[in-house]
């Protein structure tokens, strides 16, 4: 089932998307909102599959789905709570700025918790004040949850995920190193994020396994292919272990994000990955772009988004179809 928000009000109206996401029915009689629905996910959820599966044989009126209409699935939440479960990324950052990499790393997940008082939609432009502050995408994975309980342990988790989708966690790279100096975590880096046009359930997904999903996510700068990692592979905790991170100490509420952090897939040889052009599977972020650059060659050559500059990320099916559509955006000046 694929379930998205049309936009109108802060919450947007709740529909339920075809499998092709060609079309849409209104879903507002069963849940006016999506927030709404996972509140009530034991009643909605079975209405909203008998709405889906209507709509998959044309059986009930159906409208044209456009991507542009959509805003993020949860155009705004609770909780926004973006781990780093792939610690290759962690550990070529740190590397290429002469920081060293605590060994705890490796067990023990990294988060934060981000803004959620309002998302960009999926082709929503990305505003930017000053270009200094070295603008950035990141390819993710994201997860919807149901209610966890404090001290809820992985099984859990798994079990509370409701829907999967794609993000772009924007971040302003060159205000990072000194909030971090702080030592009171990030703030004004982390501008808001932006969601894909639809949320999917899990059992819709043929990749997905033992809480992460398995295939190529497309990732794309003015056009020209940036990255094409797979979320499954190199991802130390899945996301049963970062729902668990995220409600060692407190419960979190039905409609709570999840973030995978940044996909990054190690090369073959176990260093750092090598650009699609070079036969690898390229980045998806800047910064890991501009960290092998310095790694490599004593500095980075790859600017930061510029005004005017497009991000696209997209997952494709085995038939090349799109599964949750695509966050398409343009940098403008805000």
């Amino acid at each position: 089932m694929k379930l998205a928000s049309l936009k109108g009000g802060r919450d947007g109206r709740l529909a339920v998307v075809s499998n092709d996401l060609a079309w849409f029915a209104d879903a507002s009689h069963i849940a006016p909102t999506l927030q709404e629905a996972l509140d009530r996910w034991d009643r909605c959820e079975p209405e909203l599959r008998g709405l889906a599966a209507s709509l998959e044989h044309g059986a009930l009126p159906r409208e044209r789905f456009h991507e542009h209409a959509a805003a993020s699935p949860l155009p705004r939440a609770f909780q926004w709570a973006d781990g780093s479960a792939y610690v290759n990324h962690v550990q070529l950052v740190r590397q290429a700025r002469g920081a060293e990499m605590p060994e705890s790393f490796w067990t023990d997940p990294l988060m934060y918790q981000g803004g959620s008082d309002g998302f960009l939609g999926p082709r929503d432009p990305i505003p930017l004040k000053d270009q200094a502050w070295g603008c950035d995408l990141e390819g993710e994975i994201a997860v919807i949850t149901g209610d966890v309980p404090m001290g809820a342990t992985r099984e859990q988790g798994l079990s509370a995920i409701r829907l999967v989708m794609l993000c772009n966690d924007v971040s302003l790279r060159n205000l990072i190193p000194a909030e971090l100096a702080k030592s009171f975590g990030f703030f004004q880096s982390k501008p808001a994020s932006a969601f894909s046009p639809v949320a999917v359930t899990p059992d819709e997904l043929a990749g997905w396994k033992d809480g992460k999903l398995a295939g190529a996510l497309e990732v794309e700068v003015n056009g020209q292919p940036l990255g094409r990692a797979d979320p499954a592979i190199d991802m130390t905790f899945d996301f049963g272990t970062l729902i668990a991170h995220a409600a060692k100490t407190r419960a979190l509420c039905a409609g709570s994000i999840v973030g995978s952090g940044t996909i990054s897939n190690r090369g073959p040889d176990g260093g750092p990955g090598k650009p699609i052009a070079e036969g690898g599977v390229g980045y998806s972020c800047l910064a890991e772009v501009r960290t092998v650059e310095t790694l490599l060659r004593g500095q980075p050559e790859t600017s930061f988004l510029k005004v005017g500059d497009t991000v696209r990320i997209e997952m494709r099916d085995a038939k090349r179809r799109s599964i949750f559509g695509a966050i398409e955006q343009e940098v403008v000046e805000a």
